[in-house]
């Protein structure tokens, strides 16, 4: 797949709450696509639709109208088990990290293994100390998520998302919880592991000091997606 492969492509996506007078959309026709390689950051206020769109075009819900297509498969009207496969392609990370507390980083990043077929537990073990190794966790695999400190539960959740080696990775909020310093360096690790794992990132965020890593900043308010030239611009003045 080259660099410049489309990943997920939406067309003319709506979707809305409720029913009768209390009906209300959302999201009002996005179209966009997401590319092989990059980074894609979507701002935009709370309530504003992004984690809405972030679950539709990773498969967690229903599309109401319009299409979505990930690598190539459409996701409207698809079979729950098409869903179920398309997800697999899918790294998912979201604000609260949802580690299982009773398991130990490591396990914790093999159960995303579990269903991965023609793995042996040595194998699923291997990869997993692997990925924690990448994201800085060698030193605590043995550690449960009650002896982490929140942005090393975020590296384990990285960690969990990129062990299957996804083509797309889902961030909503990664760096909400964190300090300043520490959401910086979760958002620098994406971005090289991404980069090394030939991966999409679409990460939504409301932290502007990120932004500068972003290929493409797309600005989603009132249901409508822009493109957003000013905000990347300003995070990089006052990153000088």
């Amino acid at each position: 797949m080259n660099a410049n492969a489309i990943l997920v492509q939406a067309r003319d996506v709506r979707h809305a709450y409720g029913e009768g007078d209390l009906r209300k959309e959302v999201l009002h026709g996005i179209t966009c696509e997401v590319y092989s390689r990059e980074i894609m950051i979507i701002t935009g206020p709370s309530g504003s639709g992004k984690t809405t769109f972030l679950t539709l075009i990773g498969a967690l819900r229903r599309l109401q109208t319009g299409s979505v297509t990930l690598l190539g498969q459409e996701l409207r009207g698809a079979k729950p088990q098409a869903l179920v496969e398309a997800r697999r392609a899918i790294g998912f990370i979201f604000q609260e990290h949802n580690l299982l507390p009773a398991f130990t980083a490591c396990e914790n990043v093999q159960l995303a293994l579990a269903v991965e077929p023609g793995l042996s537990s040595l194998q699923c073990r291997t990869r997993a100390m692997d990925l924690l190794s990448a994201v800085g966790m060698s030193e605590h695999v043995y550690k449960r998520p009650a002896q982490l400190s929140g942005g090393q539960r975020q590296r384990v959740a990285i960690a969990r998302a990129l062990v299957r080696r996804p083509r797309v990775i889902l961030a909503d909020e990664p760096t909400a919880s964190l300090d300043r310093v520490t959401g910086r360096e979760i958002v620098d690790l994406l971005q090289g592991l991404a980069r090394e794992e030939n991966c999409a990132l679409v990460l939504i965020t409301h932290d502007l000091r990120i932004l500068t890593i972003g290929d493409r900043l797309l600005h989603l308010e009132d249901g409508i997606l822009t493109i957003d030239h000013s905000a990347k611009e300003s995070a990089e003045r006052d990153s000088r």
